[in-house]
């Protein structure tokens, strides 16, 4: 089953119209005959899951009211939602962001997941445009996955938190890198250098991905283009540190999570074949889910950074694809403005 929010106006409210979409995110039903929102959805959601899931089969036999889905139309799936909380499951990139500027790589960055809490107040849609006051901030796009979380208990099991995952999607998590250290210097975490993300058209359930989604972990690549060139294309289930599971757990260690929160897994980061720092695409490699990690790689190979952050007029394209070269959750498609 695939989930999408209709952006918002004045007779649907700031969260939007919850619609159900087809497979092929041709077309979509109308929910709100079951529930107006996603979160309210999410709010009830062993009562309300069937009767989506129902809608969708409907959908698919072509035997109820349809319209054309346009993703320019639609707001990120939860347009606001109680809690964004992004991890760093890939710990390669982390190890290479450290390694570039000469700190130490704790040992416990290996076992214990880093997670920041961002700001969940409003999100940008997955064709919106990224607003940008100054360039010199170092704007970085970065290519990642979520999920959404039912209620997950405080000190919930890995198992008792992959089971509360709802629905899987994906997020441009934009950074400003050049606020980042600043910020950190203040020993107090991240605020001014983490603007409003983006996430894609759709989410999908875990039951709708198969064996895509297995071990916590969704296990497609993971697809970045930048100005129409490929940028990255990193497998998603290769080199994750710590998957969903751990992920919920870690955030439910000391408090209990709402329904509707969203848990990111930070930037897709993998290694090369030879175990070093991935290659670009030209080269033979992967490429990068974000330029803070291109410019790592150039730091470290020449002692500087080349590749420029986003500029005005730049686009971003992110997406996961079928085993047809279809988008699974639709594409986020931003430029810089």
């Amino acid at each position: 089953m695939k989930l999408a929010s209709l952006k918002p106006n004045a007779e649907r409210g700031r969260d939007g119209k919850l619609v159900v979409v087809s497979n092929d995110l041709a077309w979509y039903a109308d929910a709100q005959h079951i529930c107006p929102t996603l979160q309210v959805a999410l709010d009830d959601w062993e009562r309300v899951a069937p009767q989506l899931e129902l809608l969708a089969t409907d959908l698919e036999h072509q035997t109820i009211p349809r319209e054309r889905f346009h993703e320019h139309d639609a707001a990120s799936p939860l347009p606001r939602a109680y809690q964004w909380a992004d991890g760093s499951a890939y710990v390669n990139h982390v190890a290479l962001v450290r390694q570039a500027r000469g700190a130490e790589m704790p040992e416990t960055f290996w076992h214990d997941p880093l997670m920041y809490q961002g700001g969940s107040d409003g999100f940008l849609g997955p064709r919106d445009p990224i607003p940008l006051a100054d360039e010199d901030w170092g704007c970085d796009l970065e290519a990642e996955v979520v999920v959404v979380t039912g209620d997950v208990a405080q000190g919930a099991s890995r198992d008792e938190a992959l089971a509360a995952v709802r629905l899987v999607g994906l997020t441009n998590d934009v950074s400003l890198r050049n606020l980042i250290p600043g910020e950190l210097a203040k020993g107090f975490g991240f605020f001014q250098s983490k603007p409003a993300s983006a996430f894609s058209p759709v989410f999908v359930t875990p039951q709708a991905l198969g064996d895509w989604w297995k071990d916590g972990k969704l296990h497609r690549r993971l697809c970045v283009d930048l100005n129409g060139q490929p940028f990255g294309r990193a497998e998603a289930g290769e080199d994750m540190t710590f998957d969903f599971g751990t992920l919920v757990a870690h955030a439910a260690k000391t408090r209990k999570l709402g329904a509707g929160t969203i848990v990111g897994s930070g930037t897709v980061s993998n290694r090369d074949h030879d175990g070093g720092p991935g290659k670009p695409i030209a080269q033979g490699g992967v490429g990068y889910s974000c330029l803070a990690e291109v410019r790592t790689v150039e730091t470290i190979a020449d002692g500087k950074a080349t590749t420029p952050f986003l500029k005005k007029g730049d686009t971003v394209r992110i997406w996961a694809e079928d085993d047809r070269h279809h988008p699974i959750f639709g594409v986020i498609e931003q430029t810089v403005e």
